[in-house]
């Protein structure tokens, strides 16, 4: 790599992928990483290796993905709470409709156009704001979990895998984790993404029930539930879901 070229590098971490831009400078005298609206760029000085790059954006890689996802916070649109915002669904972009009702219980339906939200007509602005979006985090929880349940039972009897017991969070960083006791916990936030990528993040997390590391035996596993992986993971990298981001 000569002295003003630069290069695009993908680290495979246990839960997504992580693209940097790698420079070098002559003037350095230690790597430095900066996470700006690019994205992350590492540069190197003249005589240190590419490896020991990998090496750093590995182990620096929580720091990294809090950083980036606070810049990704900063740009995308927060959803309030309000009647006529935009909710993702399975790749779909529904629209939010708040509606006052008499009863306390804030209450969530769903159709193939609205995700329909009612609420205490009693309650002030800014309080009904929070009871929606609370009752839209449960909301999507639920959906998550009656989605995701069947689709990583039906991985895990093609694998010869034992049953796992599925739950769903609300995580920043993580699509998708397994622990070596058969627990999968899946984050409630890819309910936005299209079906197809949810699919291969339940095919990834049901091979860790076999295989805890990204070995090849993981990826051979992981080819033959879905042939496409790797277009699939570039895909749920790439896509950034509207009304995802609550």
């Amino acid at each position: 790599m000569s002295r003003d070229s630069a290069q695009v590098r993908q680290i495979e971490l246990p839960d997504r992928d992580l693209l940097y831009t790698l420079k070098r400078s002559h003037r350095r005298k230690t790597i430095g990483l900066k996470v700006s609206e690019d994205g992350l760029t590492v540069t190197l000085p003249a005589r240190v290796s590419v490896a020991e790059a990998d090496a750093v954006v590995r182990e620096k890689a929580g720091w990294v993905i809090d950083r980036l996802e606070k810049r990704q916070a900063r740009t995308a649109p927060d959803l309030r709470g309000m009647d006529g915002e935009r909710v993702g669904w399975l790749g779909k972009d529904l629209r939010l409709s708040v509606l006052p009702h008499d009863k306390a219980r804030t209450t969530v339906t769903r159709t193939d156009a609205e995700v329909i939200v009612r609420v205490d007509r009693h309650l002030d602005p800014s309080d009904s704001r929070k009871a929606v979006l609370a009752a839209l985090k449960r909301w999507r929880k639920a959906e998550a979990l009656a989605l995701m349940t069947p689709k990583l039972d039906a991985y895990a009897k093609t694998l010869g895998a034992k049953r796992p017991k599925v739950s769903v969070r609300e995580q920043k960083a993580r699509w998708g984790s397994c622990s070596s006791d058969g627990s999968i916990r899946m984050n409630a936030r890819l309910i936005a993404y299209p079906e197809a990528l949810i699919d291969y993040v339940c095919a990834h997390e049901a091979c860790h029930l076999l295989v805890m590391d990204h070995s090849a035996r993981f990826h051979g596993l992981l080819d033959g539930l879905m042939p496409d992986q790797h277009r699939r993971r570039r895909a749920l990298r790439e896509t950034r879901p509207a009304g995802g981001a609550f």
